[in-house]
């Protein structure tokens, strides 16, 4: 525990300054800054955002400052009563920006000042505007991240909601865009239950790198006053104190991993989004969106447009942007801050908004849309996606793969040119190929059978999908009970 401060007196009739200073930095620099500077250099545009993280964080500095001496009693309360009414203004939308405010922290010390007098610059004691930021900016991820976990989970439950009615609604799995073996349309939608469990993996592994504290950090250096780190560190519930001065005040590790963890949901959420798109064209057929979440052509009468799952598959686009954004602002920058750091909120803010957003109207697209399972069927139907069955029939019979594989290709082959399918082969026919068949290769072509000796641990098989079905609705319920730990 760092030694008491003696009490600091109120402020004195000899103190030299007695009003807000217009910049808090302007001691140094003799001219006033230029317009166009300011208004290059501002970020409360988009940093306000910050403001609850703000106040959060200079209420917890505040109360240590206290605790350890460097505040009275009475300067405490006027400052902790004066952030609780700036952070009213705020969220109210009362708060009145001044032109020299150049961030959410200025302006909100700023406005403290007005309030409260010179007390106010009492509260930046041990405080740089840098271990502030990150603390701030931690703050605001580690909220955020939870509400992208749960976001996650909701997915998850509507496609959880429509697989179970699909367990035995056959469909075409398909490769290179082209219909391969026979699925379930269960099991596809549980495909990206499986891509978004790995997604709220990453995010809760990133709210492990955002819990660390990095105020007490100062500017770079520390600070020769005895404050206590862990005491903000418990009132901030965060898990740990940041190791290295340096590193707290320039680490944005953890905002590239959320930026990350973004971008790759949003790749999942575009690949969701481009199979409505194709399965509501005229050429599919499998599903149609409700009116609700469609629109039309100014031009043409007919036209019904996915154009939310078109929006979700290029704002995929537009996060990886700002991923890449974001590691080109770091990737130069040498120890510690570096006012580059200003330009990490922009492309994380906006990761972090389109991922949710995207989340939000694609669980419920996906809780809404109609699947066509006759269109489904017919589509799976083609006896051609059992090719494969018929060459593993033969190596029942003892034949090698490859052979088997080179032999039932040729029996395609001469089916193409006939305008026939395998389903139309006789048993002669088949034993024309290979004495090795039998009549079991007739009944290989029955598409629920097809779909029932499938039930290998990960298959499309209908008790696999149930089993596949009780664990995902397991794993998003853990989800929710981890968030709400979290924020307890």
């Amino acid at each position: 525990m760092p030694r008491r401060a003696r009490r600091p007196s109120g402020a004195g009739t000899g103190d030299p300054i007695r009003r807000a200073p217009t910049k808090v930095w302007e001691g140094r620099l003799g001219a006033a800054t230029a317009r166009r500077v300011e208004e290059y250099t501002e970020s409360l545009s988009f940093d306000r955002r910050l403001f609850a993280d703000d106040i959060e964080g200079s209420l917890a500095h505040a109360r240590m400052l206290r605790e350890t001496g460097l505040l009275t009693a009475g300067q405490h309360r006027a400052i902790a009563a004066g952030l609780r009414a700036v952070r009213r203004e705020l969220e109210l939308g009362e708060f009145a920006d001044a032109p020299a405010d150049e961030d959410i922290h200025t302006a909100v010390e700023r406005r403290l000042h007005e309030l409260i007098g010179p007390d106010a610059g009492r509260l930046h004691t041990a405080r740089s505007r840098n271990d502030q930021v990150a603390t701030d900016l931690r703050l605001w991820c580690r909220r955020r991240v939870m509400d992208l976990a749960l976001g996650c989970a909701g997915l998850q439950e509507a496609l959880i909601a429509r697989a179970r009615d699909h367990r035995l609604t056959p469909l075409p799995g398909y490769t290179h865009t082209q219909r391969a073996q026979v699925v379930s349309l269960a099991h596809h939608l549980l495909a990206y239950v499986e891509m978004l469990e790995r997604d709220v993996e990453r995010l809760l592994e990133t709210h492990r790198r955002c819990d660390v504290l990095p105020l007490g950090s100062g500017a770079l250096a520390g600070t020769t006053l005895p404050i206590d780190r862990d005491l903000t560190r418990r009132a901030l519930r965060f898990a740990a104190l940041s190791a290295n001065s340096l590193d707290a005040v320039s680490d944005r590790d953890f905002a590239v991993e959320l930026t990350f963890a973004c971008a790759l949901l949003m790749v999942h959420l575009s690949r969701l989004a481009e199979e409505l798109v194709l399965w509501t064209t005229a050429e599919f057929g499998f599903a149609e969106l409700p009116d609700a979440y469609a629109t039309g052509s100014s031009l043409m009468p007919q036209k019904k447009n996915a154009d939310v799952c078109e929006l979700a598959r290029a704002r995929a686009g537009r996060v990886t942007g700002d991923l890449v954004t974001l590691l080109s602002v770091l990737k130069g920058l040498p120890l510690a801050y570096d006012r580059d750091l200003q330009e990490d909120k922009q492309p994380l803010f906006d990761a972090v908004d389109t991922a949710e957003a995207s989340l939000a109207v694609l669980t419920e697209v996906v809780a809404q849309v109609s699947f066509d399972t006759r269109a489904m069927r017919r589509a799976a139907s083609d006896p051609m996606l059992l090719a494969t069955d018929v060459a593993e029939h033969l190596v029942t019979r003892g034949l090698p793969f490859r052979e088997a594989h080179l032999l039932v290709g040729r029996v395609v082959r001469e089916c193409v040119a006939s305008r026939r399918t395998l389903a139309d082969l006789s048993l002669a026919e088949w034993r024309r190929h290979s004495r090795l068949f039998d009549e079991e290769v007739l009944g290989l072509f029955e598409l629920d059978g097809a779909l029932r000796r499938r039930e290998l641990p990960g298959g499309p098989g209908p008790r696999a999908v149930s089993r596949a079905l009780a664990r995902a609705a397991r794993r998003a319920a853990r989800t929710r009970e981890h968030v709400a730990s979290l924020g307890a």
